[in-house]
């Protein structure tokens, strides 16, 4: 039911942003959405503001009014992380999308949250750096941050958390704070940047982000590397990275997951379990990884690996990798995916990929499987009919003894997707009492709730709940 004060805080707004403030059914059926399967939960008023001074006026009339507010950079998220789902006002930061300044000396960009990864990276081009954090999705940098995301090439450069240097944060009072400077390493008091990358927005906006950049490296080239079965690619993985070479991405896809991307990209590539690997640095270094590398797959079974060097072959492969989630749905048209992130030590990963694939045997779904193997996180797509409440009630059950296995192996619930409301009874099961001390910060910082209500915690009660009954 929409709040009370719904209305009210349109009539507020109306002067300040004009037709940037909208109750319309279309605009508002855009925002409640998801890439994965759930049920839409669309907000009951949308804003978009051009800078932080708007964030400011617009948290300070939702916290007056008891407004709940959802931040939404792109609409990539996968666990109904920007979900409205106590309904309230959706701040689209989609205007925020500036580059604000590149430090090239000191390797860094402060940029509006709203800017897309790919964006970034092409207003980076000339000045040789790069931003090398890449989820797959085009997602928003503020949209990242929040989720503490990672992706394809984590192994080598770190996720999210790693590479945010300081945010400009607009808190639910509407005052504005600076968690850091660009300095590359502080003991000045708690951590703050840390404290919000990964809070999915549930304890303030992020209107300002300064990451750290990369040299753009002289040499690229990438390899795909198909083997007998699931635990070869595995071992050979661990061995990788037990041997430290230093390698930029290192993906595997199962066997079903490569006839979805051979459909999908017209690649004609062996329908067996594949690891697309990549290389960073010099030409010399380069070719050095690729070597130690190819003596490590070829030891543990793996057929020829097929190189692509030039950029538009690299392109294509990743292009294909990135957009895994159509590539595995097209094997199955009309279905939703269901999708899992546990993530496990490394040393675990064969042991529960194993057991997860006997698991999927038995159940008799189709589920297409990608991962990040080289820090123990991987993706299964469980494709389901919609409309079929019996098949999505065995997908559920299989993800809940998939996080049940990755648990028991002291991996986590969620490598990268973030907890959203898909996984917040997850996250009790992982860290028990612990869940209590991130709900006394949020209490702190949040007493109304108004920020992102309903995600990651179980539910407790909004502000004006009461008075709207």
């Amino acid at each position: 039911m929409p709040y009370p004060a719904v209305a009210a805080l349109a009539e507020r707004l109306g002067p300040l942003l004009g037709e940037r403030v909208t109750d319309a059914a279309g605009v508002r059926a855009q925002f409640g959405r998801s890439e994965a399967y759930r049920e839409p939960s669309p907000p009951d008023l949308v804003a978009r503001p051009a800078n932080a001074g708007e964030v400011q006026t617009i948290v300070r009339a939702c916290h007056e009014l008891r407004v709940p507010i959802v931040a939404f950079g792109a609409g990539t998220s996968l666990e109904g992380n920007a979900a409205a789902v106590h309904g309230g006002l959706c701040l689209d930061m989609s205007d925020m999308d500036h580059v604000v300044a590149v430090q090239a000396a000191d390797m860094d960009v402060r940029v509006g949250p709203g800017i897309r990864r790919k964006a970034l990276n092409a207003a980076l081009r000339d000045t040789g750096l790069f931003f090398p954090i890449d989820p797959g999705a085009d997602a928003s940098i503020g949209g990242m941050a929040s989720t503490r995301g990672s992706g394809t090439m984590a192994v080598r450069y770190g996720t999210m958390r790693d590479n945010v240097l300081a945010l400009e944060v607009v808190l639910p009072d509407g005052r504005l704070i600076r968690t850091g400077r660009r300095a590359r390493k502080s003991a000045a008091g708690y951590d703050l940047t840390r404290l919000f990358v990964g809070a999915e927005g549930t304890l303030g906006v992020i209107t300002e982000v300064t990451l750290r950049l990369q040299p753009i490296p002289e040499a690229i080239a990438a390899a795909v590397c198909p083997f007998p079965a699931l635990r070869a690619a595995v071992d050979a993985t661990i061995a990788v990275m037990q041997a430290a070479i230093p390698v930029a991405r290192i993906e595997l896809l199962d066997a079903v997951m490569m006839r979805g991307v051979n459909r999908y990209a017209g690649f004609a590539y062996p329908e067996q379990p594949t690891l697309f690997i990549e290389f960073h640095g010099t030409p010399s270094a380069v070719g050095e990884q690729a070597e130690l590398v190819r003596a490590i797959v070829t030891e543990h079974g793996a057929a020829e690996m097929q190189w692509a060097r030039e950029p538009e072959a690299r392109s294509r492969l990743w292009h294909a990798r990135d957009n895994t989630l159509y590539a595995g749905r097209g094997l199955r048209p009309g279905s939703e995916a269901i999708i899992t992130d546990v993530c496990v030590p490394i040393s675990a990963l064969a042991e529960c990929l194993e057991e997860t694939s006997r698991d999927l045997e038995s159940s008799g779904l189709l589920a297409p499987l990608v991962g990040h193997v080289g820090d123990g996180n991987f993706h299964l797509l469980l494709l389901v009919d919609p409309s079929d409440e019996a098949e999505i009630a065995r997908a559920r059950a299989l993800h809940a003894r998939l996080v049940a296995r990755a648990l028991a192996l002291d991996g986590t619930c969620t490598g990268e997707h973030g907890i959203g409301t898909g996984k917040r009874a997850y996250l009790v099961q992982e860290l028990g009492d612990a869940v209590e001390t991130m709900r006394a910060i949020k209490q702190a910082l949040d007493p109304l709730n108004i920020m992102n209500p309903g995600k990651i915690f179980l539910e407790a009660p909004l502000a004006g709940e009461a008075a709207a009954a």
